[in-house]
């Protein structure tokens, strides 16, 4: 690791970075791939707030969605000379030519690790997708002795990259504010829906439409509630919907079981997602592989209940903030644990005070100083 010199430092006091004779200093982050939405890009945004206080900082990415186009450059624009500064590589799924790349450069490569979903959820759904996973996987173990220090956004985290070899492994929570979308206001068409047309009470599930999430379990819970536990309410599944064949078929398990108070939303603007926020009864999750899970923090914040299974990360996400359900929770328990929620108003309120108070832990302000406390070391 390259030690910490006068003239390569991170001023904190200041917020610059001292670069005397040397006008390619910069700290630029690289990912595989930028899309709206996606919680990789959006750590790569947030960090970009932070890491343009301390220097020069852009983001590049093999592949780049038209929508983010003046926000991330496509990786064949990095100059081809060597800068001073330091990469820090967020890994997401496997791209041979990101890999190669860091491998030729000369700078300190910082490794963030959000965490790569095993391969074996996608492989009945989208094969080559899998293969992309796994790739990605193989590609980290690859990078172990390029990679100066490694950042883990969570325990569970950095106890996968500590089973891959890794030892100098930081962990530092994602730089953002869970209590981002408070000032945000409702949009009044959702509003006015959710009281006039949908009427009762509902549930929300709030993340991509993915297999490690388990949203079929959410759905068979449902169905086990108003069946035989005699329950009415809805069930929201919001986020975006990146793989059709496992769309089509949670949405054919709903029609199968006749469930007209189970709605496969899709992804929504913020303030419709607030308006959600606002009128739910409960954030409910059986997702079974998440590296942290901002959208229960979110959730939490607006006071709304939360209600996941207790696994991989959620567990350090949500602390006692929340009712956790034991990991291999099934329909049935998952359906129980939604009725009490959402027909117990002492537990709602219990639980919101708890989720309120958990966010209020979370310091996005520490994250930021221990992010550059460890750049500063790299530099």
């Amino acid at each position: 690791m390259t030690s910490l010199t006068s003239s390569s430092r991170i001023d904190h006091s200041s917020g610059t970075a001292a670069r005397e004779g040397d006008t390619a200093f910069g700290i630029h982050q690289v990912l595989a791939a930028a899309a709206p939405g996606d919680a990789v890009t959006n750590a790569a945004l947030e960090f970009r707030d932070v890491l343009s206080l301390a220097a020069p900082s852009e983001i590049y990415a093999r592949h780049v969605a038209p929508e983010l186009s003046g926000e991330v450059r496509l990786l064949r624009e990095f100059s081809a000379r060597d800068h001073r500064g330091v990469l820090l590589y967020h890994a997401s799924i496997g791209e041979p030519v990101v890999t190669a790349f860091l491998h030729s450069r000369r700078e300190p490569v910082v490794l963030v690790y959000h965490n790569i979903t095993p391969a074996r959820y996608f492989e009945p759904w989208d094969r080559e997708f899998a293969k992309l996973l796994a790739l990605g996987r193989r590609e980290i173990l690859g990078l172990r002795d390029r990679v100066a220090v490694a950042i883990a956004d969570s325990a569970f985290n950095a106890a996968e990259l500590d089973g891959m070899g890794y030892r100098d492994i930081r962990v530092i929570p994602p730089v953002i504010n869970p209590r981002r979308l408070l000032d945000c206001a409702p949009d009044s068409a959702m509003l006015n829906y959710l009281d006039t047309v949908l009427k009762v009470p509902f549930v929300l599930f709030v993340g991509q439409l993915v297999p490690h999430k388990r949203p079929e379990l959410l759905v068979e819970a449902m169905h086990i509630a108003r069946t035989y536990l005699g329950m009415h309410a809805c069930l929201l599944l919001v986020g975006p919907q990146r793989f059709p064949r496992f769309t089509t078929a949670i949405i054919d398990q709903v029609r199968q079981l006749n469930l007209s108070t189970v709605h496969v939303v899709g992804g929504i603007p913020d303030a419709n997602l607030v308006a959600t926020f606002r009128r739910a009864r409960a954030m409910v999750t059986a997702s079974e592989h998440e590296g942290f899970c901002v959208p229960l923090l979110e959730a939490m914040a607006f006071g709304l209940p939360v209600v996941a299974r207790a696994c991989a990360a959620i567990p350090e996400v949500v602390g006692d903030g929340g009712l956790l359900l034991p990991p291999d929770a099934d329909p049935r328990l998952i359906a129980e644990a939604i009725r009490h929620v959402v027909i117990d108003d002492d537990l709602r309120a219990d639980l919101s005070e708890r989720g309120v108070r958990r966010v209020e832990q979370f310091d996005e302000d520490g994250a930021r100083r221990a992010l550059l406390a460890t750049l500063n070391e790299v530099v």
